[in-house]
């Protein structure tokens, strides 16, 4: 039997990451359902572990108790405190670089942080451990450049690397990475010049998080204060197409401190639980597979047709593709598996339905964040969710 995730270690008490605050009569759970909230699915750190990390203890101060206790905002402007929608941006091309030699650009020269260890590569993926917790990143560049023009990379200062790739049509996907790899910023131009900002960084955060520490542990716990019908929409139940597009256009739980990189959502259960979710059931992994049968495409339409109306409305809209899978099988090859299903997912939203691939983001989570509470084979824990983190990752204009 598999260890508790949530069980203190050593007597120790820990302190709740979250809690949904209005679930009452809600028939929407399954049967043995783990918790509603992903970073309650997670060990909270211990006042112990967060002084040897020099993280914050994850506490209510007295003066968040205000900012908890106001109404969920009610658009994506109103998540967005005003200098994070006033903040002046520069073009992403605005600083000079150095065209860089194809072999500088290698994945293995990005900097993972101190005392991680990698644990397998394949089909170019990496697993590395850090910190008694295994992630696995992938490279998205195959997905994002299909049929490009042309690719190049620029070295900008302080070890920040510039990527452009050139469409046939002339527009560029321009993406900058700190030492890391991380994104930091990524564009959109369009061939008559105008440049669409998918997901921003400011510059003088390009650096600071060079020890992985999760941004959520900036954060008190997570209090859901709306049913739960509202904030997990599971498509096997939808009867109208058009409930995909009312629930994506909903904003986030709780108003947003800070702009995140696309890397510190990924790396982030509790930033993550502040957007809503769509869990895709309606499509059945095999286990052990990542494959989407062409026979399953058509359970994507609704759900892509939403996003395709929401990018009508705004072209700058990020949305976050997770992967899962059920408790069967080694942590490292779920999270491998995970990762793929995500990845064959944003493919299929792209191929078949038309949503541009700069618009989504992929993870694997493996077997991290069940569904339901089990250890033996589960088609519901083998899925795929979607996320709207464009509040999370841009700043947003008023509509």
């Amino acid at each position: 039997m598999r260890r508790d995730r949530n069980a203190p270690r050593n007597g120790e008490t820990r302190a709740p990451r979250g809690e949904v605050v209005d679930e009452a009569s809600d028939d929407t759970l399954p049967e043995n359902a783990a918790p509603v909230l992903d970073s309650a699915k997670e060990p909270a750190a211990t006042e112990g572990d967060n002084r040897r990390a020099g993280r914050p203890d994850r506490t209510r101060p007295a003066e968040t108790a205000a900012e908890e206790a106001a109404p969920p905002p009610t658009s994506d402007h109103d998540a967005q405190a005003p200098e994070i929608r006033n903040q002046e941006i520069r073009s992403i091309t605005a600083t000079e670089g150095r065209r860089m030699e194809r072999n500088e650009t290698r994945r293995d020269r990005r900097q993972r942080p101190e005392g991680s260890e990698v644990v397998r590569e394949s089909g170019g993926r990496v697993i590395f451990q850090f910190n008694n917790q295994t992630f696995v990143e992938s490279n998205d560049l195959p997905r994002l450049s299909r049929d490009a023009r042309d690719v190049y990379y620029e070295e900008l200062p302080r070890g920040m690397v510039r990527e452009t790739i050139v469409r046939p049509d002339g527009s560029q996907i321009v993406t900058v990475r700190n030492r890391q790899g991380d994104v930091v910023r990524r564009s959109r131009i369009t061939p008559e010049g105008r440049e669409i900002v998918l997901t921003y960084v400011a510059e003088d955060r390009w650096e600071r998080d060079r020890d992985w520490r999760d941004p959520g542990d900036e954060l008190p716990p997570l209090r859901l204060r709306i049913p739960v019908r509202e904030y997990i929409l599971d498509a096997g139940r939808v009867d109208d197409v058009d409930s995909y597009y009312a629930f994506l256009d909903q904003p986030p739980v709780e108003r947003a401190r800070r702009l995140y990189s696309v890397d510190e959502v990924k790396r982030s259960a509790r930033l993550r639980d502040t957007v809503r979710r769509v869990d895709l059931d309606t499509i059945t992994f095999a286990t052990g597979s990542a494959e989407i049968a062409r026979s399953e495409i058509d359970a994507l339409e609704g759900i892509a047709n939403a996003m395709l109306r929401l990018l009508d409305d705004n072209p700058a809209e990020t949305f976050l593709i997770e992967g899962h899978t059920d408790a069967v099988g080694s942590d490292i090859s779920n999270l491998a598996l995970s990762d793929a299903r995500a990845e064959s997912a944003a493919d299929a939203l792209t191929r078949f339905f038309g949503i541009p691939p700069e618009n989504l983001v992929t993870q694997g989570y493996g077997e991290r964040y069940l569904k339901v509470a089990t250890d033996g084979p589960s088609r519901e824990n083998r899925r795929v969710a979607i996320r709207r983190i464009t509040p999370l990752v841009t700043p947003v204009a008023s509509r």
